[in-house]
């Protein structure tokens, strides 16, 4: 099988494993992959992504020119030529509307709070981009300002984006992202999470040469928990003021961790784990819900982790 055949198997399959598990609907989602140095391999628009076929792909050059295939590419391929301008180390790109993850985007809450491990390592953390509309110039233009410190984004009312050094690796960590938003929504519904403290944060940083895995940025100490907790240092090397560089993109991968004084977990308040928009200054917002309804989202998370 030649590299480009095998490339459409396993768009083809990575859009099976999205349908399956509900990260798409009807024909929502892309999929692409470099293809040599200057040419990419494409989903096409107005195709589910769980009932694709090799021969349904798009080639395409890095100007989004059409270069073979019969079908017109996604939609949604200025957003995927924004990042493989500014990521010359990424090979694939995701995109994707896992519910739960999709309902934080929703919600203006970023996946960016110490609280998984695994996460931290891989992800760093999870920003939202600012609201875009869809398959315009808005949305890479959005996309643009967290790509070169991010592997995953959530997009504001819209969906997620991952990348990769090959496909899976950009499908793997779609399945990371919605499984960190079931397990946080959970801790959340419970009344609360427990921060991994900074320090321990600083340790899982340097692990990630250990374990292999080049992240594209440092992860840095978020501002406003610098000023809520206490005098800090950043996690990393950071660009100017909340880790942007000189153009206002992101230099480091803002991550809420709290300073332990010597506890490893810090117990965090209800209202500071249910803020909206978390890392991204606004204000705090309190939720209410009645027993019944409470115990219904509980009902229904756990499900969805089962």
């Amino acid at each position: 099988m030649s590299t480009e055949s095998s490339l459409r198997a396993d768009i083809v399959e990575i859009g099976r494993r999205m349908y399956a598990r509900g990260y798409t609907a009807s024909n929502d989602g892309n999929i692409s992959v470099r293809l040599g140095g200057d040419r990419l391999l494409m989903t096409p628009k107005s195709v589910c992504k769980g009932f694709m076929t090799p021969d349904m792909m798009c080639v395409t050059d890095l100007e989004g020119r059409k270069l073979q295939g019969e079908r017109d590419p996604s939609s949604e391929m200025l957003m995927h030529l924004e990042v493989y301008r500014q990521r010359a180390d990424v090979q694939a790109v995701v995109h994707a509307h896992p519910p739960i993850a999709t309902g934080f985007a929703v919600a203006g809450i970023a996946l960016d709070r110490a609280v998984l491990a695994e996460v931290l390592t891989t992800l760093g953390s999870v920003p939202i981009a600012d609201y875009a509309t869809p398959s315009t110039k808005e949305l890479p233009e959005a996309v643009r300002k967290y790509i070169k410190a991010h592997d995953g984004m959530l997009l504001a009312n819209h969906g997620a984006l991952t990348v990769g050094g090959d496909l899976f690796s950009a499908y793997f960590k779609m399945e990371t992202i919605e499984h960190f938003a079931k397990i946080s929504l959970v801790a959340r519904l419970l009344g609360r999470e427990n921060l991994i403290a900074r320090e321990e944060v600083l340790r899982l940083q340097e692990l990630r040469g250990t374990y292999g895995i080049k992240a594209p940025a440092p992860i840095c100490a978020d501002g406003s928990t610098q000023l809520a907790i206490g005098p800090s240092a950043p996690l990393g090397a950071a660009g100017s003021a909340g880790g942007a560089d000189a153009a206002g993109d992101l230099a480091c991968q803002v991550v809420q961790a709290p300073w332990g004084g010597g506890l490893r977990l810090v117990p965090d308040s209800p209202a500071a784990s249910g803020r909206a928009g978390a890392g991204r200054g606004d204000e705090e917002a309190e939720i209410r819900l009645t027993y019944r309804e409470l115990s219904a989202l509980i009902e229904d998370a756990i499900r969805s982790l089962r």
